[in-house]
């Protein structure tokens, strides 16, 4: 099917929400038609360029459909637009001269699910991982958190463990493209096992033997 495309600096999950404001024109365009026909986009990840003005940026080729939910119109025909995240899909062909924005002929891309007990035994062993990540954000300042907000659904809780990571976004579009739902799961424990490791060495540094002792060889 053809979809417009909305090139940004971050990747949208299944499931998951996103705010975007609308000012260039290219995109209110977009986003009207997507209006009057009730149909989705798709959010994908910037692969080379900007996402901002001028030339169309270069996308990776798996990225979201995202359904628009909740519009707040502005002045300048600018937009508040809140969507969410549904089917995940793989450009075939990119159209970057039939509109001012970006189309692409693309495929769904539905995510092989494994045994689910296999499936749920992976959550069960994300979920603390993740508690312990979103609270060391939470003592920092930078989310609020409650470990009764997680969500009980098992793909539900894998892809809100994707959109939280902090930092590379090529890694969350790595998460994004596994071919199965057995892969999605073990590159995420693999990333928060990590990631809880360096949460403990900063909360808990080792401690040096002498004043002049240090971790690092001078060699």
């Amino acid at each position: 099917m053809q979809l417009p495309l909305f090139p940004l600096n971050l990747v949208l999950f299944p499931g998951m929400p996103l705010r975007l404001h609308i000012f260039e024109e290219r995109y209110k365009e977009m986003i009207n038609e997507c209006l009057e026909t009730e149909s989705p986009f798709g959010v994908v990840l910037i692969n080379d360029g900007d996402a901002e003005n001028g030339p169309l940026a270069r996308p990776y080729m798996v990225g979201t459909t995202a359904h628009i939910t909740q519009v707040q119109q502005l002045p300048y025909g600018r937009m508040n637009i809140a969507v969410v995240g549904r089917d995940r899909f793989k450009i075939n062909e990119l159209d970057i001269s039939s509109r001012a924005f970006l189309q692409g002929d693309v495929d769904l891309l539905p995510l092989v699910s494994i045994n689910q007990a296999t499936l749920e035994n992976g959550v069960q062993k994300l979920r603390p991982l993740l508690e312990k990540y979103l609270l060391s954000l939470s003592e920092a300042g930078q989310v609020q958190f409650e470990s009764n907000q997680l969500p009980d659904e098992p793909m539900g809780l894998a892809y809100l463990a994707a959109m939280l990571l902090q930092g590379d976004d090529n890694i969350k579009q790595d998460v994004l493209e596994s071919v199965d739902t057995y892969a999605l799961l073990t590159k995420l424990l693999r990333i928060y096992h990590k990631e809880v490791a360096l949460i403990d060495i900063l909360l808990s540094p080792p401690l040096l033997e002498q004043e002049n002792d240090t971790p690092f060889s001078l060699s």
